[in-house]
């Protein structure tokens, strides 16, 4: 009678474990597994593009580009080629959100210092008072790392193109002054076949966060 009891209660034993490897297997399958919307320039806020590409809905990449970083040098798309980046648009002398958005900037750039796949680039709206100098010292003021984060200027009509034909980030000026630039909180996530991936509120702790767990997960795509 005991070994007929053992017996039992070693197939009830048996029978909950696979029941519970069961039920773990089926929850995770039916877990929608992680992914991250690949943007094209009908999805955003039409404030925020071009009109000429507004209509859009596929294929949409980031275009070449040509600009000059804090120590002078030539930065171009073949400097990030392969890589994830985040890029965002700013200007020095900007006394509102943009000291904000630098330093969650270098929170970011803290959590990818060992990450060589992901890159920072940050373009100024106003290249005719950030000159390399000027961009140089700003670099240094929010501890800029050289080898992962440029922040570049170069001719304004080129940054207008780049800020809401590519990146879909920045609203319109003044109507009066062509090529003016409203810049906005927005981070723009990068992937390595240059598509938007993401928008983050540059102000705010919690879409930092998600950025760089978007990026980890970019990395391991």
């Amino acid at each position: 009678m005991k070994s007929i009891f053992k017996k039992y209660r070693i197939f009830i034993g048996i029978f909950i474990v696979f029941s519970a490897i069961t039920l773990y297997l089926f929850y995770g399958a039916l877990k929608p597994s992680k992914t991250l919307p690949i943007y094209n320039p009908s999805d955003v806020n039409p404030e925020l593009v071009d009109s000429t590409v507004q209509y859009i809905s596929k294929y949409h990449t980031i275009a070449d580009f040509s600009f000059t970083n804090q120590n002078g040098k030539t930065i171009t798309q073949k400097d990030y080629e392969g890589k994830i980046y985040v890029a965002d648009f700013f200007f020095t002398t900007c006394g509102s959100i943009c000291p904000k958005m630098t330093a969650n900037l270098f929170d970011v750039q803290k959590a990818i210092a060992n990450n060589p796949k992901v890159m920072l680039l940050s373009h100024t709206v106003f290249p005719e008072t950030d000159s390399v100098p000027v961009l140089k010292a700003y670099a240094k003021k929010y501890g800029v790392d050289d080898k992962k984060w440029n922040l570049v200027t170069g001719d304004k009509k080129e940054i207008y193109t780049m800020a809401r034909k590519s990146y879909l980030a920045v609203k319109l000026g003044k109507p009066e002054q062509l090529y003016d630039m409203v810049h906005t909180e927005n981070f723009v996530l990068v992937d390595t076949k240059r598509r938007v991936r993401g928008f983050y509120d540059g102000t705010k702790k919690e879409d930092i966060q998600k950025l760089i767990e978007d990026i980890d997960f970019l990395s391991k795509e």
